[in-house]
């Protein structure tokens, strides 16, 4: 039986959850296929980078289900998410991505409107006279 490795990544308001499993190296993210998914080439480097770093890319069938904000917060999301489940498979994954920095949570988020004005910090135009 193959082994079933998972994790979770979020993003801003992005959600990923990475099923990995040992294959040749697909990548699926909502039942497409990854570069069909992000089609700007950019997406699939920034999300596929922990992948690079231990040199496992074509090692991994990879079933990612994201949900929730933008493709950039989503690629976020499945960057920490494949991230996560390859630091379970062995200690030294873990060791070259911490040294990556690619376990790290971007805790980044937008802040909420404040009441009495426009937006977050934005006031409503004061007029003198």
């Amino acid at each position: 039986m193959a082994s079933l490795y998972l994790g979770t990544g979020r993003r801003k308001h992005a959600v990923a959850r990475v099923r990995m499993s040992d294959g040749s190296g697909r990548m699926f993210i909502n039942d497409r296929e990854a570069a069909e998914y992000f089609r700007l080439a950019k997406y699939l480097e920034f999300a596929r980078a922990p992948l690079v770093s231990t040199k496992s890319e074509k090692s991994f069938d990879i079933t990612i289900n994201v949900d929730g904000g933008g493709l950039h917060g989503q690629a976020g999301a499945v960057r920490l998410g494949i991230a996560r489940a390859l630091a379970r498979i062995s200690p030294e994954n873990e060791k070259l991505l911490r040294d990556g920095k690619f376990l790290t949570r971007d805790a980044r988020a937008r802040e909420r409107k404040k009441y009495g004005r426009r937006g977050a910090r934005r006031g409503f135009q004061f007029s003198k006279r």
